[in-house]
């Protein structure tokens, strides 16, 4: 499962899902947004992070011993979810924080645009699956902020390229959300991009 964006995530009637979105309100884990305006937009450095350059830098890469394991600064970037209901421009931050990656086969995501109080942690499994190319299951749940109760289940799947210097990759994600009749109610599509947290990293 990134600079800063919102998702503000709103409990609706009974049975009807929370939103979490991208602009200045809070959100369980990974929820599917209802993004309203204005819109955070991801900045051009991090854009450049999702050109084809990665591709060419991943053919020079032979005998790589780049690994994902570790800690990443990550952002999830809308792309395709102008037809959601309210639209997203592509380049709006759907989410962002600091994503752990264990070595056996475990992450854990500190959501910076949910509220603890609806959920900001939720965690996943990941496994590589070809030369620095790896996938990502994740799962998270979200509450209602008002009455604490269970409101939403939410799949998190990402498909991921690490660069050959094992300090940033990028990919692609869906989230899906699901109500607590399993019923699925959001869909949301985009792009991430994720630097590496060292020693030697500074907040901004």
């Amino acid at each position: 499962m990134k600079i800063v964006r919102r998702m503000v995530f709103q409990a609706f009637s009974a049975g009807a899902l929370l939103t979490l979105l991208v602009s200045h309100a809070s959100a369980g884990c990974g929820d599917a947004p209802q993004v309203t305006a204005p819109f955070r937009m991801a900045d051009a450095a991090t854009l450049r992070l999702l050109t084809p350059a990665l591709a060419s830098m991943k053919a020079q890469a032979s005998g790589s011993s780049a690994s994902l394991v570790g800690m990443w600064k990550i952002q999830f970037i809308s792309q395709g979810n102008t037809g959601h209901n309210p639209s997203i421009p592509d380049g709006a931050v759907i989410d962002f924080g600091y994503n752990q990656i264990h070595s056996d086969g475990t992450e854990i995501l500190n959501s910076g645009a949910h509220a603890p109080a609806t959920q900001n942690f939720c965690m996943g499994v990941w496994g590589q699956t070809g030369f620095l190319s790896f996938e990502l299951n994740h799962f998270a749940l979200s509450y209602n902020s008002l009455t604490g109760e269970l409101a939403n289940y939410v799949n998190i799947r990402e498909q991921l390229t690490l660069s050959p210097s094992s300090d940033s990759f990028t990919g692609t994600f869906t989230i899906d959300i699901y109500d607590t009749s399993e019923n699925h109610v959001d869909h949301l599509a985009g792009n991430i991009t994720a630097t590496r947290v060292t020693v030697d990293s500074t907040v901004f």
